[in-house]
């Protein structure tokens, strides 16, 4: 009896992800169905705030001169730019590349700040000092290895004077620069363009609900400042803060047209550190915001709140337990080799043939879904839809996504769980 209870358990969470899965997909289709056919014009903005975009940088010394330099000549008023560098506790060589640039004779005339910072706090640390001595109405964000695309930084603004009342932040969208490194980050691009081509679309037009990835947005400074900046120490930053702003009933909004490359980890040693950071990250958010399921939030706070404790608790409990309950049949199945009196445990009887063709049944909706996900997000953005994606995210199922979800669920994507 209990292990049947166990496998309904199992089967009621599957169906639970099928279902949010489904929605976000539906949002997408919708979404791109609508948008995917307009063309889009860059015409001049109403006004142009002034934008102080900050790049923390810890040991950037290979990349940052080549980020500088794209952020230097963004389709945006130069005089409208305040950009702000920080080394953050660097042991090499970046911030004597940054000054390198600085120096350059077409940037000279550039409000360029360069800080070498030793204090605490990681990423979050670095923002909240850049509040004290940014100048612009909106503060820019971008990593250190993010190469924003020329109009990454105007769509962004273009979003926020929409409604500058409510989108207090604007967040866009961002692409692996090294997607065809090796087979790893091949899996990683997958999951990003999954990320940012249903899920983010989806939860924005269906629900305004938007989150603030780690680069490539803008937020408003006064705004930021109001609500106590950024968490200290906080691993995942940006979803602390995302947290913030809803609570405060203000949205963040998504620009989709905005985008900008990322380098992703090449080796799976990088690879594992970055999501285990991420993931104890997200822990503490759900952590810190589960009190919110049962407050007055409102009701963005409340769906970002089960989504989060679904996906790193209840999902990530079920797949644990399903895996548990793998390994034990098998070790069972061996015994049964040389003891024929022993049983596999976890199994079905002749009075439960209907509830095992269901879980089957659950089993292949789960593989058509994640690789319709995947599929679908490829055919959105330019040379993406090919015949080797359609294998990769086949091969990607059962090697890639049962080790980033079983072990991490870092990032929410590709079936959303």
């Amino acid at each position: 009896m209990v292990h049947q209870l166990l496998l309904i358990i199992t089967l009621l969470s599957i169906w639970l992800s099928l279902t949010m899965a489904m929605v976000t997909l539906f949002g997408a289709v919708h979404f791109w169905l609508k948008n995917s056919t307009e063309e889009v014009a860059i015409t001049p903005l109403s006004r142009y705030p002034t934008i102080s975009i900050v790049v923390p940088a810890h040991n950037e010394d290979v990349v940052i001169a080549q980020t500088m330099s794209a952020l230097l000549n963004l389709n945006y008023p130069a005089d409208k730019v305040e950009l702000l560098l920080y080394s953050d506790n660097s042991e090499d060589h970046t911030a004597d590349k940054m000054r390198r640039v600085q120096q350059l004779p077409e940037y000279r005339d550039r409000n360029i700040v360069i800080v070498e910072r030793t204090g605490k706090g990681g990423k979050a640390g670095v923002l909240n000092d850049s509040l004290e001595i940014a100048t612009g109405e909106y503060i820019a964000v971008y990593d250190a290895d993010a190469m924003p695309e020329r109009n990454a930084l105007y769509f962004l603004v273009r979003k926020a004077l929409e409604d500058p009342e409510r989108h207090v932040a604007v967040f866009g969208r961002n692409k692996t620069r090294n997607a065809e490194q090796n087979l790893l980050t091949r899996f990683i691009n997958q999951e990003i363009v999954v990320t940012q081509r249903v899920q983010h679309i989806a939860i924005w037009h269906l629900f305004k609900i938007g989150r603030i990835p780690g680069t490539n947005f803008i937020i408003r400074k006064d705004y930021v400042t109001e609500i106590g900046g950024w968490r200290d120490g906080a691993l995942t930053e940006d979803t602390d803060i995302s947290f913030k702003i809803m609570q405060s009933g203000k949205l963040i909004a998504l620009a989709y047209n905005s985008e900008a490359f990322q380098q992703e980890p090449e080796h799976i040693k990088d690879y594992y550190y970055q999501r285990l950071r991420w993931a104890k990250g997200n822990y503490q958010v759900v952590i810190n915001n589960i009190k919110h399921l049962f407050d007055r939030s409102n009701w963005r706070v409340k769906i970002e709140t089960f989504y989060y404790a679904a996906t790193f608790f209840w999902f990530n409990a079920a797949i644990l337990l399903s895996d548990i309950l793998f390994v034990v049949n098998v070790a069972f199945y061996i015994a049964g080799l040389f003891n024929p009196a022993i049983t596999i445990p976890f199994t079905f009887g002749t009075n439960n043939v209907l509830l095992a063709q269901v879980l089957l049944v659950n089993w292949v909706l789960m593989i058509l879904l994640y690789m319709l996900q995947i599929n679908i997000a490829m055919a959105t953005q330019f040379g993406q839809a090919t015949t080797k994606q359609i294998w990769l995210s086949f091969l990607s199922y059962f090697t890639y996504t049962p080790a980033v979800y079983g072990r991490f669920c870092s990032r929410g994507v590709a079936g959303d769980g």
